[in-house]
């Protein structure tokens, strides 16, 4: 079912999903739109959107919802043996994404589909292509792991996955950058510090929470994920011999 939505001063669009596609992505809530429309007649519904642009005196889409849906569906996705490449930066991957729901390719890890459970693991796990930012990316091997019936546990199964989709819908990975974060950190670990003193548990579990979401954001911001940092600190730190010195652990020097 296609949907025309309102959005009073901004735009009129269209969208098979209200929730995804208005208030998850463009951020507003059901009472900041209307629904001046409803069909499951493609040809009609964008044909309509465009008279009600006009008639609104709103700016008139260059193409037609339903040439454009199209032209998405047809997005070209580029696999490799290790990486699936898709055509669009980061902050317009949601979009083509919800609109290419149903759009499948072959991998070396079997046969892939967007569909509306795995769009948001594409969004907290794609990354900018380091050869051309105007690309993203997903790794294979990752991408079917989420799909095998075992691993499929609601998205309780990541806690750091919930922390990226969230982010990336708040627009902190679009719009942010790493220094913002790092200052962010520093607050919370103020934040902390005063828990620690006041002996607040209540504000020490929220400040230590605060801390690896922040820090969680600022490793994707490099382009990193915090579950690599954490393994690769753990390799270091497992065999590290010492002692406690002043109740700090200080590590045997050669």
């Amino acid at each position: 079912m296609y949907h025309i939505y309102h959005i009073p001063g901004k735009k009129i669009g269209v969208t098979c999903n209200l929730n995804s596609r208005v208030t998850e992505q463009q951020g507003y809530a059901p009472d900041e739109y209307e629904v001046l429309l409803t069909s499951d007649d493609i040809d009609y519904i964008s044909t309509k959107e465009i008279e009600l642009q006009k008639s609104y005196g709103y700016k008139v889409d260059r193409q037609s919802y339903e040439n454009l849906t199209k032209k998405s569906n047809q997005m070209n996705i580029n696999a490799t043996e290790q990486t699936s490449t898709f055509p669009v930066p980061l902050n317009k991957l949601k979009g083509r994404l919800l609109d290419s729901i149903g759009l499948t390719w072959t991998t070396p890890h079997g046969k892939f589909e967007i569909t509306k459970d795995n769009v948001k693991w594409i969004m907290a796990n794609a990354r900018t292509s380091m050869y051309n930012h105007e690309r993203s990316y997903i790794y294979n091997k990752s991408f079917s792991n989420t799909n095998k019936p075992e691993d499929k546990k609601d998205d309780n199964r990541n806690i750091y996955d919930l922390i990226r989709v969230w982010a990336s819908e708040k627009g902190i990975y679009a719009k942010g950058d790493s220094k913002t974060q790092y200052l962010k950190l520093m607050e919370e670990a103020g934040e902390l510090a005063e828990a620690l003193l006041k002996k607040d548990k209540a504000e020490v579990i929220d400040a230590i929470g605060d801390m690896v979401v922040v820090l969680t954001n600022l490793a994707a911001l490099e382009d990193l994920r915090i579950e690599d940092c954490v393994t690769s600190a753990y390799g270091v730190i497992k065999s590290r011999k010492g002692k406690m010195v002043n109740g700090t652990f200080v590590k045997q020097t050669l």
